[in-house]
C-alpha cells in the first residue's frame, strides 16, 4: 500500500517535525553531523576553561566555532532560505538562523553553536518520536498481503491481490492472511480478526458466512470465494479512513494553524522591540546606559523560546495517537473532530437489532407438556420446519442440527396462510405455527401463551397443544455491560429505538437498565425521536446502529457510531464512527480514548505555553540565558511529543 504523510504536516506553520528532510532518508547523517558539531563545541570551551594560548586568538576562536556551527546550522539556513522562498518567511528555521548567526555577531560563539546544536538534536528525537507512532500505527493497519493464491481447477497461481476477480477462489494457509473478502467454502474454520476488530480471541465462521481480507487463517487450510475487489475490502476502507482521518480537523488543531500565523510574527515584532526601547529611552533618560550587545542578546533568547513547534506538532500527533489507539481497540474516527466531539456526548441512543442484539433468530427456550419431552418437541417442529423458508423457520431447523437432532421426514406438508403449516410426521398429524393455527383448529392451549412479548412456534399433536419454542433475537454478551459502563461516565440519557414490538423492547429496555426504550418504529419514526431530543441545546447527541435505516439518523446525530462488523456499506459511510468489532461497550471505550487524548493535548498546551511564557519573561528580563532558552523550546517540544505519543500505550 501507498503510504501517505500524516497531517501532523501541513499545519499552517513550518516546523522541522514535519518536512521530508534529508535526515529522514539517512537519519545517519544527521547523527554524525551532530556528533562533529558536539565535540568540537566541547572541545572549544575546554581550550577556553584552560585557557590556552593558541585559542586566545580572536580569530582562532571563531573559525573552530564556525567549524561547530556549519553541520547543524548551514542545513537550518538553507531551509529557512526555502521557506522564504514560498513566502513562509516566519518559519522556526528562520527564527533559529536569525538568533545564531546574532549570537556569534555579538561574540556569543559557544552559545551559537549550542542553540543550533541541541536545536538539531530536538528534531532527531522529534522526527524520531513521530516515525515511532506512524510505524505502530502502520503495522497494526497496513496487513493486506501482497499475494494472492488463486484455484486455477487442480493447481494453484500466486498473484497479486488487485488481479483477482470476483467468484474466484482463494486458497489462505494456516498463518496467512485473506487477501480479498469473500465467503467461506469448507465447513468451517478458526480466523485471528484481531487486524480488523482488535480481539484477539479467534473466530469460527461457517460455510457461506463472511470471511474479510486482513484475517488469519489459524487452524487449517481454507478456501474462499471472492466477493469484493481488492480497493474495496473492509480492510482497505479501514485503511483509507485512518489515513484520512487527519484531514478532519479537532478545534484545538485549527486554533493552533491560525495562532502560529499570527503568533511568530508578534513574536519578532516583540524581540525587536527589545532592542528599539531601551535605546530610544537611553535619549530620554541620559543615566540609562544602552549597551547593545546586552540588548540583542535578550532579544536572540526571546526569539529562541517563541518557536511554538511544541503546540505545533505534538497537538496534530495527540489526536493522530489517539485515532491510532482507537483503531487498536477495533474503533474507527473518521477524523479527529469527531474524536473531540465524542467527549462532549451525555445523550446516547441506540437502535436495538444489530446493536444491542445479536441480529439474528435464534431459539431461546423450549417448552414441552405431557409425555412429548423438549428434545422430541424439537425434532418434530424443525421437522416440519424444514418446508419453510421463513426466517423463523430457519431458526428452529439451524437450532436442531446444532443439536445434532436426526430429523424426519415431513409428508403432505400445505401451508395455512398467516397461521403456519400442517404436516403428517411419522404417522402423526402436526400442526405448527402461532397461536392463531390453534385457535383456527380449535386447539385449547395455555392463556399466558398470548402474553409471551416474544416470537413462539407452537405444535400441536394429534390435535393437542404439545407445547412451543420461543424464538427471539439475544442481546449481545456485552449489551448489559455497554450501558454501565456509559452510565460510569456520566451519559445518563440513554435511549433505545426499535421497529420490533413494544413489548418485546421494553422487556429488553428492562433486562439492560434502559430507562428510554421506544419500539413499533418506522425510520422516520426514529428521526423525529432524535430531532426532538435535538430540540434541547443542552443534548450532544450519539446515535448508535448499523442498518441501512439508521443511515438517516446517523447523519443528523452529533456523533454518528456504526456497528462494522455487521453494519451495512451506507451505515459505515454516513456514521463518524465505526465500531468493528460489533461490541456496544466499545462505545465507552471509544468516549474514553477521546478523553484521554483530550486531557494530553490540554497537558501538551498547558506546558507550552506555561514554560515558554515564563523564559519569555525572564529572557526579557535579562536573566535568562540561551541555554534557558533552548530548554523552552526544544525541552518543552520533547516532553510534549512524549507525553502525545504516551497515548499509543494507555490502557483503556
Amino acid at each position: 500500500m501507498k503510504k501517505e504523510k500524516t497531517e501532523v504536516t501541513k499545519n499552517g506553520y513550518t516546523c522541522s517535525c514535519d518536512k521530508e528532510k534529508q535526515e529522514e532518508s539517512s537519519p545517519n547523517r544527521a547523527y554524525i553531523r551532530a556528533g562533529i558539531s558536539f565535540v568540537l563545541l566541547i572541545s572549544g570551551i575546554l581550550f577556553s576553561a584552560f585557557n590556552l594560548t593558541f585559542f586566545e586568538n580572536q580569530w582562532i576562536r571563531l573559525a573552530w566555532y564556525l567549524l561547530a556551527y556549519i553541520p547543524v546550522g548551514v542545513p537550518v539556513i538553507l531551509e529557512a532560505w526555502e521557506s522564504m522562498l514560498k513566502k513562509d518567511i516566519f518559519s522556526e528555521y528562520t527564527l533559529m538562523s536569525i538568533a545564531t548567526i546574532g549570537a556569534f555577531l555579538i561574540g556569543e560563539y559557544p552559545e551559537g553553536v549550542a542553540v543550533m546544536l541541541f536545536y538539531a538534536v530536538g528534531e532527531l528525537f522529534q522526527d524520531s518520536a513521530v516515525n515511532r507512532a506512524k510505524r505502530n500505527i502502520s503495522a497494526l493497519l497496513d496487513v493486506r498481503p501482497e499475494t494472492a493464491t488463486v484455484v486455477k481447477g487442480d493447481s494453484l497461481e500466486t498473484v497479486s491481490p488487485e488481479d483477482v476477480n470476483i467468484d474466484d477462489v482463494v486458497e489462505v494457509k494456516v498463518g496467512g492472511r485473506v487477501p480479498l473478502d469473500g465467503v467461506l467454502q469448507n465447513e468451517s474454520a478458526s480466523f485471528n480478526t484481531a487486524a480488523l476488530t482488535g480481539e484477539s480471541v479467534p473466530r469460527t465462521i461457517r460455510k457461506g458466512e463472511e470471511v474479510l481480507a486482513g484475517m488469519i487463517a489459524t487452524d487449517n487450510v481454507s478456501r474462499v470465494i471472492v466477493t469484493k475487489p481488492f480497493g474495496q475490502s473492509a480492510l482497505a476502507r479501514i485503511l483509507d479512513l485512518v489515513q484520512n482521518a487527519t484531514e478532519k480537523k479537532a478545534p484545538a488543531e485549527q486554533f493552533i494553524r491560525k495562532f502560529a500565523r499570527i503568533y511568530t510574527p508578534i513574536v519578532v515584532g516583540l524581540a525587536a522591540l527589545i532592542i528599539l526601547m531601551p535605546w530610544l529611552y537611553s535619549f530620554i533618560s541620559p543615566e540609562f546606559i544602552f549597551t547593545f550587545n546586552e540588548w540583542v542578546y535578550r532579544a536572540l533568547v526571546f526569539l529562541v523560546i517563541s518557536c511554538p513547534c511544541a503546540l505545533v506538532i505534538s497537538i496534530p500527533l495527540g489526536y493522530f495517537g489517539g485515532i491510532g489507539a482507537a483503531s487498536r481497540h477495533g474503533i474507527l474516527f473518521k477524523g479527529s473532530n469527531y474524536l473531540e466531539a465524542i467527549t462532549k456526548i451525555n445523550t446516547v441512543v441506540m437502535d436495538k437489532t444489530g446493536t444491542l442484539t445479536q441480529g439474528v433468530f435464534s431459539v431461546q427456550k423450549i417448552s414441552s407438556i405431557g409425555d412429548i419431552n423438549e428434545d422430541e418437541l424439537l425434532k418434530i417442529v424443525a421437522s416440519v420446519e424444514t418446508q419453510s423458508t421463513h426466517p423463523i423457520a430457519k431458526a428452529v431447523v439451524e437450532y436442531a442440527n446444532q443439536q445434532k437432532v436426526n430429523l424426519d421426514k415431513a409428508e403432505n406438508v400445505k401451508e395455512i396462510a398467516g397461521h403456519g403449516l400442517e404436516a403428517t410426521v411419522a404417522s402423526k398429524t402436526v400442526l405448527v405455527g402461532n397461536a392463531k393455527l390453534l385457535t383456527k383448529n380449535q386447539i385449547e392451549f395455555p392463556v399466558e401463551i398470548a402474553s409471551i412479548p416474544e416470537t413462539i412456534v407452537v405444535c400441536a399433536i394429534n390435535g393437542a397443544y404439545a407445547g412451543y419454542i420461543l424464538v427471539a433475537d439475544a442481546p449481545k454478551e456485552d449489551a448489559k455491560k455497554a450501558v454501565d459502563s456509559l452510565k460510569e461516565l456520566g451519559v445518563k440519557n440513554i435511549v433505545m429505538l426499535s421497529g420490533d414490538k413494544q413489548a418485546i423492547v421494553s422487556k429488553l429496555a428492562s433486562e439492560l437498565n434502559i430507562t428510554q426504550a421506544f419500539g413499533d418504529l418506522l425510520p422516520e419514526g426514529k428521526v423525529e425521536h432524535v430531532e426532538k431530543l435535538k430540540t434541547d441545546p443542552t443534548n450532544n447527541i450519539a446515535f448508535v446502529g448499523d442498518g441501512i435505516n439508521d443511515a438517516p439518523v446517523l447523519a443528523m446525530s452529533d456523533v454518528g457510531i456504526a456497528m462494522g462488523g455487521l453494519g451495512s456499506d451506507v451505515a459505515i459511510e454516513t456514521a463518524d464512527v465505526i465500531l468493528q468489532t460489533d461490541q456496544p461497550s466499545r462505545i465507552a471505550t471509544a468516549i474514553k480514548i477521546g478523553k484521554a487524548t483530550r486531557r494530553i493535548v490540554i497537558q501538551n498546551i498547558s506546558l507550552a505555553f506555561g514554560v515558554k511564557l515564563v523564559v519569555l519573561i525572564l529572557g526579557a528580563g535579562g536573566i535568562a540565558t540561551l541555554w534557558e532558552a533552548v530548554f523552552a523550546d526544544v525541552g518543552v517540544s520533547l516532553l510534549a511529543i512524549l507525553n502525545a505519543v504516551r497515548i499509543l500505550k494507555m490502557k483503556y
